[in-house]
């Protein structure tokens, strides 16, 4: 219950970086969702703003609160994007992608002015690498990439879904969770899956997240890049 308490105080920090009008990215995740709702209350109370989900699952969040929704063919700039994180280090360096939706996710970063994390206070580490990195991949070149993030020393997992089938994204894509350990140097892992063919994406995100916001207990912990 308090994890659950600290994930909405830290949404409801968030939006303080919301203006009237402007283009907002909707993240995905237990913390993101906590900031669809909270936005959908001030959408009523008279806030124009025009979402861009990252998942089907914020967009059908949205669309049954009431949010108005436009997709990157109607925009290509984002004011500002609210979204969760699986780790946050020092360097605002994240982890991405345990909901599944890290593509998206980082199309819409990459579209984006500001970039607000909003977590707990459990995903605020010294170091990334906890959590196992997720690598979104192509079905036909699964067993190809395995082998090759194995490779550079991880152990890795194809992610199952509730039903016990290999886990699908919104792209139709099955997900690795690949342990590394610490991760001591990101940029350089971030390029290596980069520039595997049939790596889609990973949860590495660098370089993308403007500011963080920790709820540890009744407190909000603020961190800049």
């Amino acid at each position: 219950m308090a994890n659950e308490q600290e994930k909405e105080a830290a949404a409801r920090a968030s939006l303080q970086f919301v203006r009237d009008g402007q283009v907002v990215g909707l993240g995905t995740g237990s913390t993101a969702a906590y900031f669809i709702k909270l936005l959908a209350e001030q959408v009523k109370n008279g806030l124009r703003i025009r979402g861009i989900p990252t998942s089907l699952k914020s967009q059908h969040l949205a669309l049954s609160l009431g949010i108005p929704l436009i997709t990157l063919d109607d925009c290509q700039e984002i004011a500002v994007t609210v979204d969760g994180a699986d780790e946050v280090d020092p360097q605002l360096r994240l982890i991405k992608g345990g909901g599944g939706a890290m593509l998206r996710e980082k199309i819409v970063a990459s579209a984006t002015k500001q970039l607000v994390i909003v977590a707990d206070a459990s995903k605020q580490v010294p170091a990334l690498g906890k959590f196992p990195l997720p690598v979104e991949v192509i079905p036909f070149a699964q067993a190809l990439v395995t082998k090759r993030i194995r490779a550079l020393g991880a152990d890795v997992r194809l992610r199952i879904g509730a039903d016990g089938k290999p886990f699908v994204t919104d792209e139709r894509n099955h997900i690795l969770d690949c342990r590394f350990g610490a991760i001591r140097d990101a940029e350089g892992l971030a390029r290596q899956l980069s520039d595997m063919p049939g790596a889609v994406e990973h949860g590495l995100f660098i370089g993308m997240a403007s500011v963080a916001l920790f709820a540890r207990g009744s407190e909000i912990v603020e961190l800049r890049r």
